[in-house]
């Protein structure tokens, strides 16, 4: 039996084409999943930087943050320190302390556990630092990366990007100007 080799290299093709759109349309579609998010806010303070520093680099101590009632830890300032923070009408959040540093006017800690409906994020990690600023002020930042509380696609508003970064862009907002309240009148 002899055969056109042109016809049958294109049949041949035909049906690979045909399989390969076969293929595709029966595929399962991966949608991508979260995104770290990352919030960075700052503040300028009418203080020298070790003022603005002794005012924050307890670990143990939160106070300045107006929604935090009560802060227990355990460690003091140590690499791996904890706090457990009781925040306004009883929740709590526990978080761990994983880089200290002194000299550089900066620590950094991560949430070990934290009820979603109180902060709608997971894998938080977060850094203060303080730095000189023109006129013997201080620059206060407050950087934090994390991911949303719902960590499949297609999340609640609730547990969204959007709310994620604005339920910490608020939370830092509130604590960096209670802060600069706190210091700058001397209380």
């Amino acid at each position: 039996m002899r055969m056109r080799s042109g016809t049958a290299i294109a049949g041949v093709a035909a049906l690979a084409v045909a399989g390969m759109a076969l293929t595709a349309a029966f595929e399962p579609v991966w949608a991508h999943g979260p995104t770290r998010q990352k919030v960075r806010e700052s503040i300028e303070i009418s203080a020298p930087p070790a003022k603005v520093w002794a005012a924050i680099s307890n670990f143990q101590d939160m106070s300045w943050l107006p929604v935090v009632t009560k802060t227990t830890g355990e460690k003091g300032n140590e690499i791996g320190a904890t706090r457990t923070l009781t925040l306004t009408g009883g929740p709590t959040v526990e978080e761990e302390l994983y880089k200290y540093e002194p000299d550089m006017l900066s620590y950094s800690y991560r949430i070990t556990k934290v009820d979603v409906k109180v902060l709608p994020v997971t894998n938080y990690s977060s850094t203060l630092t303080v730095s000189p600023a023109p006129d013997g002020k201080s620059k206060l930042e407050w950087a934090g990366a994390f991911y949303r509380g719902f960590p499949n696609n297609d999340p609640p508003p609730e547990l969204s990007d959007e709310a994620a970064v604005k339920a910490v862009s608020g939370l830092y907002k509130a604590g960096l100007e209670a802060l600069k309240k706190k210091i700058e009148s001397g209380s």
